[in-house]
C-alpha cells in the first residue's frame, strides 16, 4: 500500500486568523486526473497521487501533502498564465502530473537555487503541518502512528495481566478499524489476519516484536529497508548505545 501506517506531535504556533483559501476547504481539482490504482474499500489513487475516498472526494489524511498541494494550486492557477509563467520554473507550479514520490528533497537549509517548484513544494511539507498547522496526510499520520504503537510497546508490562492483555489487543483491534485511512486500515487488517500476524500481547517482548513485524511489513510494501526488529527495544524503549538519546 502507498504509504500508509515513525514521530509524533510537534509544537506549533497559533494559526492564522486568516480564513483558508477557498480551494483548499473543497480539495483538489481531479478533472483530467485518471484513476492508476483501484484500492481497498473502494479507494482510488489518481495519476497525481491524490487518493478518492469511497465517495469519489478527495481524501487529505490518504494523499501525500505535495500531491495535495500541487492539485491544489493547479486549480487555483489560471489556464491563461502558463505561458507567460514558462520561463521560469521558480515561481510557477508544479506540472499537472508531477509524481510526488519521485521529487527530490532539497538540502535541510533550503532548496537549491534554480530547484524546481515541486521539489520546493516538497520542502514546505513540514512548514504546511506544524506552523500552520494543517491537517496532517497519509505519511505524517504514519508515522505519529508508528511512534505511538511502539512507544505502546515500550512502556507494555512484562507479564500484563489477563485484563491488560485484552483491553490491548482489543485497542489494536478497535484502532485498525478507526484509522483514518481507510484503504491503509483495510490493508492492515487483512495482514492481521494472515495466519502468524495475530496481534501478540503476552508480554512486552512479543508485544514489541509483533509491532515491529507490523511494521515492516508495511515498509516492504513502501521499498523501504526492513528495520531490525532485534533493536527495537534500543530504538523505542532504551535509547542507542553510543549516548545519542542521551
Amino acid at each position: 500500500m502507498p504509504s500508509s501506517l515513525d514521530r509524533l506531535f510537534a509544537s506549533a504556533s497559533q494559526p492564522s486568523s486568516k480564513p483558508p483559501p477557498s480551494s483548499s476547504t473543497t480539495g483538489p481539482n481531479t478533472d483530467d486526473d485518471p484513476v492508476v490504482k483501484e484500492l481497498a474499500n473502494g479507494y482510488k489513487k489518481l495519476a497525481s497521487g491524490i487518493v478518492l475516498d469511497p465517495s469519489g472526494k478527495p481524501c487529505r489524511q490518504c494523499s501525500s501533502v505535495s500531491s495535495w498541494m500541487a492539485m491544489t494550486k493547479k486549480r487555483s492557477t489560471p489556464a491563461s498564465s502558463s505561458s507567460s509563467s514558462s520561463s521560469s520554473t521558480t515561481t510557477t507550479g508544479p506540472a499537472a502530473k508531477a509524481d510526488p514520490a519521485t521529487t527530490t528533497e532539497p538540502p535541510v537549509n533550503g532548496p537549491a537555487s534554480g530547484a524546481s517548484a515541486a521539489t520546493i513544494v516538497a520542502s514546505a511539507v513540514d512548514d504546511s503541518s506544524t506552523e500552520q498547522q494543517c491537517p496532517p496526510d497519509v505519511d505524517q499520520l504514519g508515522r505519529a502512528t508508528w511512534t505511538l504503537l511502539h512507544t505502546l510497546t515500550a512502556t507494555y508490562p512484562s507479564s500484563p495481566s489477563p485484563s491488560m492483555q485484552a483491553t490491548t489487543k482489543s485497542f489494536i483491534q478497535t484502532f485498525a478499524q478507526l484509522y483514518p485511512c481507510g484503504y491503509c486500515a483495510e490493508d492492515f487488517r487483512d495482514w492481521m489476519r494472515e495466519q502468524g500476524n495475530e496481534v501478540n500481547v503476552k508480554s512486552q517482548d512479543e508485544f514489541g516484536e509483533w509491532a515491529c513485524r507490523a511494521h515492516n511489513a508495511v515498509n516492504v510494501k513502501l521499498g523501504k529497508r526492513e528495520f531490525d526488529c532485534g533493536l527495537w527495544k534500543e530504538r523505542w524503549r532504551d535509547g542507542w548505545g553510543d549516548g545519542r538519546c542521551g
